[in-house]
């Protein structure tokens, strides 16, 4: 006769070693948990998240700030925030847009304690016209000195456009038409409403559109 001895499942997980995935495995979302545990974020956790984020820091700042000289800086404060910060993001899910937010601060933080700094602009920008929005396109690589002269004027204009919006609308529109982000995510990291966000991009894109296509109509 066979005779089974019970034994606890708590006993028999015990039993069990638990194996660790290396950090290059996990999810942004597990990476943040494990951060998020001890009384200091996971190095390796974090150096994870950094390399998977790194580029899309540099991009951020980089379209604020295309002329500025220390955005390697600037990065490098960013993830010190977010190293010190980290705990406190409820929702590791939205690790991006947390991110986009610290980095987004940081530049405006840094822009009022400037006197003279030139408003953000960047070649990716878009061309408004009266049937809406279209990229500016450059056909040749190394464009004729008319074409050039063309562009540096036209990017002149929208650089003056830019720094006449209202620093609401700028960062809005910088977001929106330059970084690609969706209405949600800049609404959460601006701190304010989906209405009032799509409100903001619709005027700031208005200005724009008044200010460019009496270049324009003038050229």
């Amino acid at each position: 006769m066979s005779h089974f001895i019970s034994v606890p499942w708590s006993t028999v997980e015990a039993t069990v070693p638990q194996v660790q995935l290396p950090a290059e495995k996990l999810s942004n979302y597990d990476l943040v948990l494990r951060c998020q545990e001890g009384l200091r974020p996971d190095r390796v956790a974090f150096s994870e998240l950094l390399r998977r984020y790194q580029s899309h820091v540099e991009r951020v700042l980089y379209h604020l700030a295309p002329d500025w000289q220390d955005r390697a800086d600037l990065a490098q404060e960013v993830w010190i925030r977010v190293y010190r910060n980290i705990k406190r993001l409820q929702e590791p899910a939205k690790f991006r847009g947390w991110l986009s937010r610290i980095a987004t601060n940081l530049f405006y933080d840094e822009l009022r304690k400037r006197k003279r700094v030139r408003p953000p602009m960047s070649l990716d920008a878009p061309r408004f016209l009266e049937d809406g929005e279209m990229d500016w396109e450059i056909a040749a690589d190394s464009p004729g000195p008319d074409e050039d002269l063309t562009t540096r004027e036209f990017y002149d204009q929208l650089h003056e456009a830019i720094a006449d919006l209202p620093e609401v609308f700028r960062t809005t529109i910088v977001l929106r038409e330059i970084e690609g982000l969706a209405y949600e995510e800049i609404a959460e990291i601006t701190g304010v409403s989906l209405g009032t966000v799509k409100s903001r991009i619709a005027r700031a894109r208005q200005r724009l559109q008044q200010q460019l296509q009496k270049y324009l109509d003038g050229r």
